[in-house]
């Protein structure tokens, strides 16, 4: 595979535009220590936890459960990464060749409140981390720290985010060992592996949860492999992304089921941590910390690329620069400083129970943008049409994918379980959510049948332009 030599600048100058070919460097490896190192972090051995306290499950089909639902969410976030090599654009620009110009901006829009929405949520998280570990800084002084080192590693952007994940796989990877080690060697109570055990809609629920962790990513996933150069492929990229992302989110999900099997059900999740691995405790929770302000670096770089998208829809001739990415990351930062400081001690809740009911609207997104990219357009889109005030041959709207996409998530409705809705269908199923899982399944051929109609026409168009 052939490499860029030429010396990396430290502030990203790109933004949401085209990565030239000269401009194409880095390993794909580093896709596996990004979404790995990523992916250790408290919120994950929370959810993890969750197969415990909440659905019940004995640590063997806990455990079961865990591996179904990442392996098959992980396959979204792999095919989404493999998309960065070959077209070079953020993910969220991406989807202007399938729903067009303006189609798209719903999506994109719901992203960035996403983004925002993660990065005041983890800066509250990492506050509060802080807080705990240096009683002595007020809580306000601890939150603007984690915020403003997140917005720090967000504007030098793309090259220093790899390399921070680089050596934070290895940190956070001994750091999670470690926990394993001192979790066992710390004792286990004598019911360990009798507690809990098998109940249909518990282990449904907690495979949705891996499944949608997975999904949850998609986009913003070929943000951090679009300078990869072309010819590493699909595969390469596809394989080092899933196995990151799976590998890193089952442990900590498995790590989190095994520390409330160690601790009394009553007990917070991140206190029974520091409980159950004795006085590594204390080390381990000051890794997370780390790990909460690196994954918070992402919620802010994919926010601004989609606010610019977003900008950009309406002003086709501007061209963003490197001040213009650094000038909007320092207004998020401000504005999410504000909030994150006088949030509500349930803001966290809150705001991940919006995370829940948003996901309705952007699993029949993923599975149309993976169905266009891999089965419609065979992986060949004119770039050019994506920038275009009209649209280019894609145009201001595509009705076919709007239709499947807004059939896709009404299809979803019964079988849906969100904070101001359960559907009839999960109802019966005792609160397991399958809609993520309906809404592959019915969206994906209703798009590839209603895109039929076009593709050949489009091809053309693509192949004449390519030609001229």
């Amino acid at each position: 595979m052939s490499h860029n030599n030429a010396p990396q600048e430290l502030v990203e100058s790109n933004s949401v535009g085209q990565v030239a070919d000269a401009d194409r460097h880095g390993r794909v490896r580093d896709l596996f220590t990004l979404w790995f190192s990523t992916n250790i972090a408290p919120l994950p051995i929370v959810t993890g936890a969750m197969a415990v306290q909440v659905f019940h499950l004995s640590i063997g089909w806990a455990i079961c459960a865990i591996l179904v639902g990442h392996l098959l969410g992980g396959i979204v976030l792999g095919l989404a990464s493999a998309q960065g090599p070959q077209m070079g654009l953020p993910q969220m620009l991406q989807s202007r060749g399938q729903f067009g110009r303006y189609g798209a901006l719903l999506v994109v829009v719901i992203a960035a409140v996403l983004y925002i929405g993660f990065f005041i949520s983890n800066c509250v998280l990492a506050g509060k981390s802080i807080h705990t570990v240096a009683p002595d800084l007020p809580l306000p002084a601890a939150v603007l720290i984690g915020a403003c080192a997140a917005t720090l590693i967000g504007i030098l952007g793309y090259n220093f985010i790899h390399t921070l994940n680089r050596i934070g796989t290895w940190v956070m990877g001994i750091g999670l060992l470690a926990g394993f080690i001192a979790l066992f060697a710390n004792g286990l109570p004598a019911d360990f592996a009798s507690r809990g055990g098998f109940n249909l809609a518990g282990w449904l629920a907690m495979a949705s949860l891996g499944a949608i962790w997975q999904i949850s990513f998609a986009p913003y996933t070929s943000d951090y492999s679009r300078y990869l150069p072309r010819n590493v492929g699909i595969w390469k990229p596809f394989i080092a992304t899933y196995c990151g992302a799976v590998l890193g989110t089952s442990l900590c999900f498995i790590f989190g089921t095994l520390v409330a099997l160690a601790v009394s059900a009553e007990t917070d999740t991140m206190e029974a941590v520091k409980q159950s691995t004795g006085v590594f405790g204390p080390v381990l929770m000051v890794l997370f910390i780390l790990s909460i302000i690196s994954h918070n670096a992402l919620n802010l770089y994919g926010a601004v690329l989609a606010l610019i998208t977003s900008v950009q829809t309406f002003a086709a001739d501007w061209a963003p620069s490197r001040q213009a990415r650094v000038a909007l990351s320092a207004i998020l930062l401000v504005a999410c400083c504000v909030v994150a400081v006088t949030a509500p001690a349930d803001f966290i809740a809150r705001f991940m129970q919006l995370i829940l009911a948003m996901m309705i609207v952007l699993v029949p997104w993923a599975v149309i943008n993976l169905a266009d990219f891999y089965l419609v357009q065979k992986q060949r889109y004119h770039i050019p049409s994506l920038f275009d005030a009209t649209g280019g041959i894609y145009g201001r709207f595509n009705p076919n994918a709007v239709s499947a996409y807004a059939i896709g998530i009404v299809v979803q409705l019964p079988f849906a379980v969100t904070p101001i809705y359960t559907g009839p269908i999960a109802s019966k199923l005792d609160g397991a959510d399958l809609s993520w899982l309906v809404a592959i399944v019915v969206t994906l051929p209703l798009y590839l049948l209603l895109s039929s109609r076009d593709t050949l026409y489009r091809r053309q168009q693509i192949s004449a332009l390519s030609q001229a």
